[in-house]
């Protein structure tokens, strides 16, 4: 099954999740610059795969006079699984630093974000969010001579301030003050955007932005 995944277009529902896939997974992540996409089940087939590997070993154990060789072979096997697992998620969980970084400092584009997982993207979203909020209120402050101002709570992350919505801009918008007097943009065609709920409902009834899917 998998003698032709190094040329296939990689798409996680056409493959069930063994320790071999896993693995290719793992050395696709590494040897490929960009974030690599997988399936929105991934996490739930890893661990269906897991459960079922547990169970066999489980069982193997139980007949430990019997099959004592296999036991271990699966012990061993369940070991590696979690060391690919552990490497997989910080080499993806490096290039979303590195997506978050570049976009606070240039504009976020929604390509950002099309190979992440949904917990992935509220990693992202996350960092861009605080590393943009740092970088305003320090940099932009230094620049202006004046001292950095971190007083002001960051107002976009989730965490903090539940009344935004993630966006897609489909048409160029000026720079605007909102009804918070605070000014936005301005934004160019693709970018992405947390706005106000308020100004974001405004823009999608104007078909200027689309709302992003996050789920």
């Amino acid at each position: 099954m998998l003698k032709n995944v190094s040329n296939l277009t990689f798409k996680m529902a056409e493959v069930i999740i063994t320790y071999e896939t896993l693995y290719e997974l793992l050395r696709r992540e590494k040897f490929k610059k960009e974030l690599q996409k997988l399936d929105d089940s991934f996490f739930k087939d890893t661990i269906k795969y897991l459960n079922e590997k547990n169970s066999i070993l489980d069982s193997q154990k139980s007949k430990s006079s019997i099959f004592p060789t296999e036991a271990k072979k699966t012990q061993i096997q369940l070991q590696n699984t979690i060391k690919i697992l552990k490497e997989l998620y910080e080499r993806r969980e490096s290039k979303i630093v590195g997506l978050a970084l570049l976009s606070s400092r240039t504009k976020p584009s929604i390509q950002d974000m099309e190979n992440m997982l949904k917990e992935e993207k509220e990693i992202y979203e996350a960092l861009l969010n605080k590393l943009s909020y740092f970088r305003e209120n320090i940099l932009s402050n230094l620049l202006e001579s004046k001292y950095p101002d971190l007083e002001k709570k960051p107002k976009d992350i989730k965490s903090e301030n539940k009344e935004t919505t993630l966006i897609r801009f489909l048409h160029p918008i000026p720079k605007f003050v909102g009804e918070d007097l605070e000014v936005y943009g301005p934004f160019e065609e693709h970018d992405v955007a947390n706005l106000p709920q308020k100004i974001a409902q405004v823009l999608m009834d104007k078909n200027r932005v689309e709302l992003i899917d996050s789920k």
